[in-house]
């Protein structure tokens, strides 16, 4: 008997449930919130715009650490330049390290290219997940026509 009583009590939930859908479907929906959330949003989108972002890969030559890791930060800062002067090198500061990542690579084929070519003068390098600002325009990173990928 207790079978069949769980039985009918789920029909008439589920019946009960199509009623209310079928009751509701037509009204309006409002949405009552504060003027300050409102304008959070607003201010979240206004940065986003002026930010603008890519995800993309760079390659982290050292981790430096200790008493002496910002003379050898710059040290190896400077070696890379010699080399490499045409990639971009980022000195970060994350207490109490100091870490050296180089290039701007959109995809990570790009990244570990780049990363063999590096990896015997400098040992210990890895690819990193970052994202950083844009220094390129949209249209320069679309080619123009099949020559140019």
């Amino acid at each position: 008997m207790r079978k069949y009583t769980i039985a009918i009590v789920a029909a008439l939930v589920a019946a009960g449930g199509a009623w209310a859908q079928s009751r509701t479907s037509g009204g309006s929906l409002e949405v009552i919130g504060d003027v300050a959330v409102t304008q959070l949003v607003a201010k979240h989108i206004e940065l986003n715009e002026k930010v603008r972002t890519v995800p993309g890969y760079r390659i982290q030559i050292g981790s430096l650490a200790g008493n002496d890791a910002k003379t050898r930060a710059f040290d190896k800062k400077e070696r890379f330049k010699q080399a490499y002067p045409e990639v971009p090198i980022y000195l970060i500061y994350d207490e109490p390290n100091f870490r050296l990542k180089v290039g701007d690579f959109i995809n990570k084929l790009e990244a570990y290219a780049f990363l063999q070519k590096i990896k015997a003068t400098f040992p210990g390098s890895i690819v990193r997940d970052n994202v950083y600002p844009i220094h390129q325009t949209l249209d320069e990173l679309i080619p123009e026509s099949e020559d140019d990928i």
